[in-house]
């Protein structure tokens, strides 16, 4: 479950770069949806990394160090 949603926010951060990228080539500066489509993507960003910290700090995600 857990390995699901963070592949359902990886695939959500991509397509919204993807889609502010395709913004910024077909609006050409005429509107704000580059400007939103990239703030989305980095509130899912700052989510992402704010979940799994609280995983890690709760026990449901257990990492792991490199191993020589």
């Amino acid at each position: 479950m857990k390995t699901a949603l963070i592949i359902a926010f990886l695939l959500l951060i991509l397509y919204n770069l993807g889609a502010g990228l395709y913004y910024m080539l077909t609006d050409k500066g005429q509107s704000d949806r580059t400007v939103n489509a990239l703030t989305r993507r980095i509130a899912l960003s700052v989510a992402l990394i704010i979940l799994v910290i609280i995983g890690i700090a709760t026990g449901v995600i257990q990492p792991h160090g490199i191993q020589p």
